[in-house]
């Protein structure tokens, strides 16, 4: 075979060449982790028959997983002749070397009852749960198999940033990546690191920098939002719709959700940057009953609300008031349990990225909400408004709730 010539950050080198049985490498965004690791595992799989296990902690569908940044990386290459890439696996050609894609949490006895893996790559792998680990690493027990981690740091307290960054595994070679390590560090990306080192540097030194969010005590959903899939509990569900309308940089965020218990499900999602009010009826039709049931919005679009209602939707204009935000806020927080399914990444993104304003000398927190990462809440404070003027900041409970007649 030819020599390929392959760009890999030198940091990234530095721990795959070691071939420990954990490389992990971990940081901020646009770092190139996980090309690394592709590219590492692509050419493993050129030069020897390996089974490799491409798995993170939650995968309802394959694009979830890393399979498309794979297929990506052999066309890149140039390689494609070499491997047969079919939808949910992707097979060398040359050597029989296998890609399988698992999410954990849902695959629980597959990953079990899986022989053979000689390579895992565990991506987003600050989000796998100690029960995960504890299930998936003695699965990857062949001779001189090897497992890969590759994660942006968030809570000290992960498994992964526990047993490889602040206790490190014997047999692991492990370092921090970012941006300045990345030589092919697009421009795309650094304007957007740029923008968000001056607007908001406690974002920027974790996402940019990979470092520990500092604001956690500042976290208004901490400990309040899970990530699960689940089912609706009932055929007769009563859902609930609430729409925050982006523009120009913010996201536009559409979800469905419904009550059980003192818990509240959002179930389905829709979520972009920069779409036009044109394009906002197709994505919209992608929540499954959107056209069916009354969708609560922010009333600071009227206009938008009005083409809305033209093409086929029933959309009302949410009430805003003095302290509403907060109130609504103080009643999201009076359930027990806000879960968020896995298929909702951006109800998933905000729920653990929405925090309090901080005294910026003395690091106190305020009564006030930061207005970024709030798409998602607003758009859910906006579904529930009616229970919310009902209840005066109590928790409707029910065993569920039913569509009325």
């Amino acid at each position: 075979m030819a020599e390929l010539e392959i760009y890999m950050p030198e940091k990234a080198q530095l721990v795959l060449s070691q071939k420990k049985r954990y490389s992990v490498l971990y940081g901020g965004r646009g770092s190139g982790k996980s090309f690394a690791i592709a590219h590492y595992l692509i050419i493993e799989a050129l030069n020897a028959k390996h089974r490799v296990l491409c798995a993170r902690e939650f995968q309802s569908t394959i694009r979830d997983s890393v399979h498309r940044l794979l297929c990506d990386r052999i066309y890149a290459l140039g390689l494609d002749q070499c491997f047969d890439m079919q939808k949910d696996y992707i097979i060398c050609k040359t050597t029989g070397s296998q890609f399988l894609f698992k999410g954990i949490r849902n695959n629980i006895a597959e990953i079990k009852s899986l022989q053979g893996v000689t390579r895992c790559w565990v991506e987003e792998a600050e989000k796998a749960s100690k029960d995960s680990l504890g299930i998936l690493i003695p699965t990857i027990r062949e001779e001189c198999s090897q497992l890969f981690f590759s994660f942006n740091p968030e809570s000290r307290d992960s498994p992964c940033y526990q047993m490889f960054v602040l206790e490190p595994h014997p047999d692991c070679a492990a370092l921090e990546l970012n941006f300045y390590d990345n030589a092919c560090f697009p421009d795309v990306l650094r304007k957007e690191m740029e923008w968000c080192k001056k607007v908001d540097p406690d974002a920027y030194e974790h996402i940019w920098l990979g470092k520990l969010k500092g604001y956690s005590d500042a976290l208004i959903f901490k400990n309040k939002y899970f990530v699960e899939d689940f089912e609706y509990p009932h055929p007769e569900t009563q859902f609930y719709y609430g729409a925050d309308f982006g523009f120009s940089v913010d996201a536009m965020w559409m979800g469905r959700m419904f009550i059980q218990g003192k818990s509240l499900y959002i179930c389905d999602e829709v979520y972009g940057v920069g779409i036009e009010i044109d394009e906002l009826p197709a994505y919209w039709d992608k929540v499954p009953g959107s056209r069916k049931w009354t969708i609560r919005a922010d009333s600071a679009r009227p206009d938008t609300i009005s083409y809305l209602n033209n093409h086929g939707f029933s959309v009302v204009g949410a009430e805003k008031g003095p302290g509403s935000v907060e109130d609504g806020i103080s009643f999201l927080r009076a359930f027990e349990r806000i879960v968020i399914h896995s298929r909702c990444p951006g109800a998933a993104s905000n729920y653990a990225n929405y925090r309090w304003k901080q005294d910026r000398i003395t690091q106190e927190i305020l009564p006030v909400p930061v207005d970024k990462n709030n798409h998602a809440p607003d758009g859910t404070r906006y579904a529930l408004e009616p229970i919310i003027k009902q209840n005066e900041g109590g928790v409707f409970t029910l065993d569920y709730d039913v569509k009325p007649e």
